[in-house]
């Protein structure tokens, strides 16, 4: 097997060791003794996700939502940035931003967070994963009992923010709505971001 790189090719001898699976696949703790991981490398169906490069919106928009849910978010809940949240067994991806129990932090070395202490999670859509941004990780997110979702896109130049729900019996989310220049809400708890505070960053 040969992998492109930048500089060329390299052959299954050269490939770091952590790059090649198991038979059966990754499991959610590897991730925190694979020496020489990436930073931000998430774990789906087994397999690992190596992240890009992330562009100014994207960057903007993590600054701009984690701002805004602290300053509203109860003293039960908090507010964190890119942290991974294990779902399942093979399951461990990174949400943008995720808001959850307090009881779920469980000191200051926790490197993964517990799918059900997670109220919300949001993504921040990006180029290179976009796939996974609209479809596999909120498929993922509803399966593990996670009650809310925000799909945030850039829609010429600006934010989009498109809230989600969990509906309990079909265990998929429903779109509650779609915001842009506010979101002004009172679920999971009440919500007031300016989206174009962006343009002032």
């Amino acid at each position: 097997m040969k992998v492109q790189v930048r500089s060329g090719e390299m052959t299954d001898s050269e490939l770091p060791d952590w790059l090649i699976p198991p038979p059966e696949g990754f499991h959610a703790e590897d991730l925190d003794h694979l020496p020489g991981l990436p930073a931000h490398t998430e774990l789906i169906d087994g397999s690992l996700v190596l992240v890009g490069p992330q562009e100014d919106f994207h960057t903007l928009m993590l600054y701009l939502l984690e701002s805004g849910l602290r300053r509203t978010v109860p003293a039960d809940l908090r507010v964190r940035r890119e942290m991974s949240v294990v779902l399942g067994p093979r399951q461990r991806p990174e949400p943008d931003v995720v808001v959850l129990h307090a009881r779920g932090i469980r000191g200051p070395g926790v490197t993964a967070y517990r799918a059900e202490d997670v109220v919300l999670a949001i993504e921040v859509v990006s180029p290179e994963s976009e796939e996974r941004d609209r479809k596999r990780k909120p498929q993922l997110y509803a399966e593990a009992g996670i009650p809310h979702f925000w799909l945030v896109e850039t829609c010429e130049g600006h934010p989009s923010v498109n809230v989600y729900e969990l509906d309990a019996t079909t265990r998929a989310y429903v779109l509650s709505g779609s915001h842009q220049g506010r979101v002004r809400i009172t679920v999971p708890f009440d919500i007031d971001i300016d989206l174009t505070e962006i343009d002032r960053l």
